[in-house]
C-alpha cells in the first residue's frame, strides 16, 4: 500500500457552520508566546545562544558563549512588553491564551500571576524554546512529558492547550499520545478546528497562524511599522468578517511575543486594530480553551471507514462494485497512492476512474460489456444488481408502458448489434424521456465515437454511485 499521510483536503467544500456563541461572525483570538527565559542559552544548559526571532538583524547562535545583546532583548519582553501587553489586553477586556514554555513561566513568577489573576489560559508551549526536529523520538516523547510536570508544578494545574511551534514530525502525534491535551495548534493549516485520528484518540487541532504574527517584525518578508501590522490584521479580519456575515463564520488566530509586539511601535499597531474590531457586532474574543470546549460540543468526532486506511479485501468489498461487475478497477486502485483526499466520493472516483483509464481497451471494452442493456431481460428477471436496480428505478424505467418497452427493447437490439455493446447513459442525471431521446440520438454514432461517451458515461455513473455513499 503507497498511503500519503498529509491530508489535502480538509472540509473541502463541506466545512460545518462555526455557530460561535451569540451568532459570532467571526472569532478573534489572541496569543501571547511567554518565552523570555526558555531560550536557547548556556545559563539554561544549551550549547549556544539564541538566534531566533529578534530585532538582531541577521543573527547567528554563538557557539560557547553567552550573547549578551540576545538575552538582553528576551529580557526586555519580560520586563517591559510583558506588561505593556497586560495593560493593553485587561484593559480592553479581552482574555488570552498564553503559550507559556515551562521553563520561562519557571522563571517569571510574578508574570505568571498577573496571568491568572487577568483569568488568561496557559497552555504549554513546550519545556524548552528550542527546535525539536532533531530530537530522537523518546527524547522528544521525554520533553514533552517534564513540559507537563513542570507546567502543572509552576502554574498550578496541568496545561490543556499545546503549541511547541519549533517542532518535529513527530511532535503532533507524540503529543496526542501524551492523552491530556484538549487541544494542539502545531499546524497552520485552516480557518477551523478540525479532528485528528491517533491511534484510538479523537484529537482536536486548533490551527495557528504564522502570517497575522508579530514575529514577521523580525523576518523578510515582514512588518516594518505597526501600521503594516495593523493593516494586514484589519484586512484579514474585513475578509473573515465577511465571510462570516454570508453564513461562513471562521477563526482568525493572532500570534504576539512579549519581546516583538511589547515594543511601543509596534504595539500602536496591535491597538488600533483592538479598537477596530471593538467597532463590529458579532465578533468573539474566545481563549482557545474555549474554542476547544465549544467545538468538542457542537462539532463532536464521528469516526467513519475510510478508503485509504482500507486493506485491500474491504476495500475491494466495498467499492468493487462501483464500476459494474469489474472488481479488478478496485483491485488496482488499492495499490495507488492514496490518501486523505481519495477519502470523499470525488477523490475515490478520481483513483478508480484513472485505472479504468489505464486500463487496455479489450478491459475497457469487458467494463462497457457489463453493463445491462436498459428495461432490458435482466430487469425484468430482476437480476440486475443493487446499484443497477436502484438507478434504473430512479429514472421511472421500473414501470414501462407496453409501448415504452417495446421501443426500449428494439433500441437496445439495434444498438448493441451496431457497437457491440450495450447503450449505457448516467440515468441519475436524466428522466426517461431524455433518456428515450439519447438513445435514439446516440444510435446513429459511429462506434469509436460511442465508445468514448460510453466510457464517459460509465465513469459518471461511478462518480453518482460513490457520492450515495461517500462525503
Amino acid at each position: 500500500m503507497h498511503r500519503y499521510p498529509r491530508d489535502m483536503i480538509g472540509y473541502g467544500p463541506r466545512a460545518p457552520r462555526a455557530d460561535w456563541p451569540d451568532g459570532a461572525r467571526v472569532a478573534v483570538q489572541f496569543v501571547l508566546n511567554y518565552e523570555e527565559g526558555g531560550e536557547n542559552c548556556l545559563l539554561h544548559g544549551d550549547g549556544q545562544s539564541e538566534a531566533f526571532l529578534s530585532d538582531i538583524a541577521g543573527a547567528q547562535p554563538w557557539s560557547g558563549q553567552r550573547h549578551w545583546n540576545m538575552e538582553s532583548i528576551y529580557d526586555y519582553g519580560a520586563r517591559a512588553g510583558f506588561w505593556r501587553l497586560h495593560r493593553l489586553f485587561t484593559g480592553a477586556n479581552i482574555p488570552v491564551t498564553i503559550y507559556g514554555v515551562a521553563s520561562a513561566l519557571a522563571r517569571s513568577p510574578e508574570q505568571l500571576e498577573a496571568m491568572k489573576a487577568a483569568g488568561w489560559e496557559i497552555a504549554s508551549h513546550g519545556l524548552k524554546w528550542v527546535e525539536h526536529k532533531d530530537m530522537p523520538e523518546a527524547e522528544e516523547r521525554a520533553a514533552i512529558a517534564e513540559a507537563v510536570r513542570l507546567h502543572t508544578e509552576v502554574v498550578g494545574e496541568r496545561p490543556r492547550g499545546w503549541y511547541t511551534g519549533r517542532c518535529s514530525v513527530n511532535t503532533v502525534r507524540l503529543v496526542a499520545e501524551e492523552g491530556g491535551f484538549d487541544y494542539i495548534s502545531d499546524t497552520y493549516d485552516d480557518d477551523l478546528p478540525y479532528w485528528l485520528e491517533v491511534g484510538d484518540r479523537d484529537q482536536l487541532i486548533i490551527p495557528y497562524t504564522l502570517e497575522a504574527n508579530d514575529m514577521r517584525f523580525a523576518t523578510a518578508p515582514g512588518y516594518i511599522t505597526g501600521e503594516q501590522f495593523y493593516q494586514y490584521l484589519k484586512d484579514a479580519f474585513d475578509v473573515l468578517y465577511a465571510e462570516g456575515t454570508e453564513g461562513r463564520p471562521a477563526m482568525m488566530s493572532i500570534g504576539l511575543h512579549c519581546r516583538l509586539i511589547g515594543r511601543p511601535g509596534k504595539l500602536a499597531g496591535l491597538k488600533r486594530f483592538i479598537d477596530y474590531i471593538k467597532l463590529h457586532e458579532g465578533v468573539w474574543c474566545p481563549r482557545r480553551i474555549e474554542i476547544a470546549e465549544h467545538w468538542a460540543k457542537h462539532h463532536p468526532h464521528e469516526r467513519r471507514a475510510r478508503p485509504s486506511r482500507m486493506d485491500k479485501a474491504d476495500f475491494v468489498a466495498r467499492f468493487g462494485s462501483i464500476f459494474e461487475h469489474s472488481p479488478w478497477i478496485a483491485e488496482r486502485a488499492h495499490g495507488l497512492e492514496l490518501g486523505a483526499a481519495h477519502d470523499t466520493a470525488a477523490g475515490l472516483a478520481n483513483a478508480l476512474t484513472r485505472m479504468f483509464r489505464s486500463a487496455s481497451p479489450d478491459e475497457r471494452m469487458g467494463v462497457l460489456r457489463a453493463h445491462p442493456d436498459l428495461a432490458g431481460k435482466l430487469a425484468a428477471a430482476k437480476r440486475l444488481t443493487a446499484e443497477s436496480t436502484e438507478e434504473q428505478a430512479s429514472a421511472g424505467l421500473d414501470a414501462l408502458t407496453d409501448a415504452e418497452r417495446a421501443r426500449f427493447t428494439e433500441l437496445n437490439a439495434a444498438y448493441v448489434a451496431k457497437h457491440g455493446f450495450p447503450f449505457i447513459i448516467a440515468v441519475r442525471d436524466h428522466d426517461k424521456a431524455g433518456i428515450l431521446a439519447a438513445f435514439e440520438r446516440r444510435i446513429a454514432n459511429d462506434t469509436p465515437t460511442e465508445f468514448t461517451e460510453a466510457c464517459r458515461q460509465v465513469e459518471r455513473i461511478a462518480r453518482l454511485r460513490l457520492g450515495a455513499i461517500l462525503p
